[in-house]
């Protein structure tokens, strides 16, 4: 039993040395790693980033994105106030009569109030639901032309990835691969060939 035991461990330590050296003999395959799906090349790569408010504030068509969702706001705002303004006058005038009407008077204008305050409450939610379902459209699109753009922009520069600089997101940045004023000068010529 004693040689046996000594023939199994001699022939373990032969199989675990012939394995070390074909793992550290065998030619170094190519330099890509394999997927199932596709080949990702191993090595450096390139990141660029661009400052987002800048785009904001410098992107003509995110501009009148913006301006163009200011007007919506202020006249919803308008709306909702001029609203808001006739069931406070109705409110008033309806406290200044009130001592003087029959309960069953009374009773019929307080619930034309709350009709009142009803109708306007539900205005003002699908207001609000229409102009932010509008916003994020809106925004969506913006987001979607910066994306398109930055594809043909990448097509002869080579980014693996192509960041938008947030100052909570980002705690060091190489300006060197900065391509902010890249990005806004192709975003707005394209932007008035479609105009």
């Amino acid at each position: 039993m004693k040689n046996f035991t000594l023939g199994l461990n001699v022939v373990l330590v032969l199989a675990v040395a012939v394995l070390f050296y074909l793992h550290f003999a065998s030619p170094p395959q190519n330099n890509v790693t394999t997927n199932t799906t596709k080949t990702v090349p191993n090595g450096s790569f390139k990141i660029a980033y661009f400052e987002s408010d800048s785009i904001q504030s410098q992107f003509v068509y995110f501009n009148e994105v913006r301006a163009e969702l200011q007007t919506k706001d202020q006249a919803n705002a308008k709306i909702l106030g001029d609203l808001k303004s006739t069931f406070a006058s109705k409110y008033q005038e309806f406290q200044k009569i009130a001592p003087s009407l029959s309960q069953a008077e009374l009773a019929s204008k307080q619930q034309d109030l709350m009709q009142m305050e009803k109708v306007f409450q539900g205005k003002e939610k699908m207001m609000s639901d229409e102009f932010e379902d509008q916003k994020f459209k809106r925004l969506q699109d913006v987001k979607k032309k910066i994306e398109d753009y930055l594809k043909e922009y990448n097509k002869d520069k080579g980014y693996a990835f192509i960041f938008s600089s947030s100052p909570d997101l980002m705690y060091l940045k190489d300006s060197l691969y900065d391509i902010t004023p890249d990005v806004i000068k192709g975003l707005n010529i394209l932007y008035k060939k479609k105009k």
